[in-house]
């Protein structure tokens, strides 16, 4: 097995899932109906966050990369990580660093997890409130190690002093160099799903090429010099997380799994968007059927939710609240315990250092 499903069941009330044009929908043809969704980046940003809380490890730094015109107005940048595989949002979540100009060499971690969007269960259960909006932002000025960079015309980075000049000119007095402002919103409310498929040979192994260099020189030689583990897997020489950090990570990115909530929307929108069922499988088809919805036999504009708790190949997950949503026998208390262990079991029984068959 060297993939990992999972699809994960989700009630939202009266919330604002806060991305950058507003409350985003997409519009369903077959029922008319306006459909909220929160981003796939946005589950992942909010899983890793989770996960980094878990380890009790600050998430990786971000740097922000402005440009000054000629009218001394700031203009935005780049925005990228550490590409470093030490921290385990890095590792986790992939990177991407190209530089204006060519300078230096594009550096490119795909990420281990692909994460859906997380959408309707069906479209008849879910929807939008679009009587009121909530506004919010895009937030990191809580952050110490944020690094702001703004160029001037010219391109030079400016000093710390000509920032604070160039702060001074109007329309710059009231910038927040740490946060973004985004639109109002509508609220959502209703059953959502996503879906998680964990890459178990990319989880912990970041790759050596190259031609298509995942991490600078200097990465990979304080990896070497910090005992990961030089290995090959079917991309090729790759570096691989130690043993040690690997059972820790492990037990962290499972906890995220299972317990992560957005964020990043406000306290006067928030929503537990608590669990109500998980499914865990290394068969896509089997896992997209265990939670899934069915339209009513008597009305056609109903649709009922459906869990399947004895699906072969998957093994599900009930909690108690989806008694209240869902024809279900299978409610346990433990029920989200006991899909984190399963899930730290899996993650642990993989050998990432040696995947290729001799």
């Amino acid at each position: 097995m060297n993939t990992i499903y999972i699809r994960t069941l989700k009630r939202a009330e009266h919330t604002v899932f806060n991305v950058a044009n507003g409350q985003k929908t997409y519009f369903d043809q077959q029922f008319s109906r306006a459909i909220p969704f929160s981003s796939g980046q946005q589950v992942k940003r909010s899983l890793l966050e989770s996960a980094c809380e878990s380890l009790n490890i600050a998430p990786s730094p971000t740097t922000f990369l402005f440009d000054v015109d000629k009218q001394k107005k700031l203009g935005e940048g780049e925005v990228y990580g550490t590409c470093d595989p030490t921290y385990p949002d890095q590792l986790f979540g992939g990177w991407m660093k190209a530089i204006k100009g060519g300078g230096e060499r594009t550096l490119k971690r795909r990420s281990p997890l692909s994460i859906s969007a997380m959408r309707a269960l069906h479209p008849l259960l879910a929807g939008i409130d679009i009587r009121g909006g909530e506004a919010g932002t895009f937030d990191r000025s809580d952050r110490p190690n944020n690094k702001v960079i703004i160029r001037g015309a010219d391109g030079k980075e400016l000093s710390e002093t000509e920032i604070a000049e160039l702060l001074k000119v109007e329309g710059n007095t009231d910038r927040s160099l740490g946060r973004k402002w985004l639109n109002p919103a509508n609220r959502a409310t209703g059953l959502f799903v996503f879906d998680i498929a964990i890459d178990l040979r990319r989880l912990f192994s970041v790759s050596l090429n190259s031609n298509e260099p995942e991490m600078s020189e200097s990465t990979v030689e304080k990896l070497k010099s910090e005992k990961w583990i030089e290995s090959e897997n079917v991309f090729g020489p790759c570096l691989v997380t130690p043993q040690p950090l690997r059972e820790k990570w492990i037990a962290g990115l499972a906890h995220a799994i299972i317990n992560w909530r957005i964020t990043s929307n406000q306290s006067r929108t928030f929503s537990l968007m608590d669990t109500l069922a998980l499914a865990i499988s290394d068969n896509a088809n089997l896992v997209a059927g265990s939670i899934r919805a069915k339209l009513s036999e008597e009305d056609s504009r109903k649709a009922d939710p459906i869990v399947d708790e004895n699906l072969k190949g998957v093994e599900t997950f009930i909690t108690l609240q989806a008694g209240g949503y869902i024809q279900t026998k299978g409610e346990t208390a433990n029920a989200l315990d006991k899909a984190e262990q399963k899930l730290i079991d899996l993650l642990s029984a993989f050998d990432y250092e040696s995947q290729l068959v001799k």
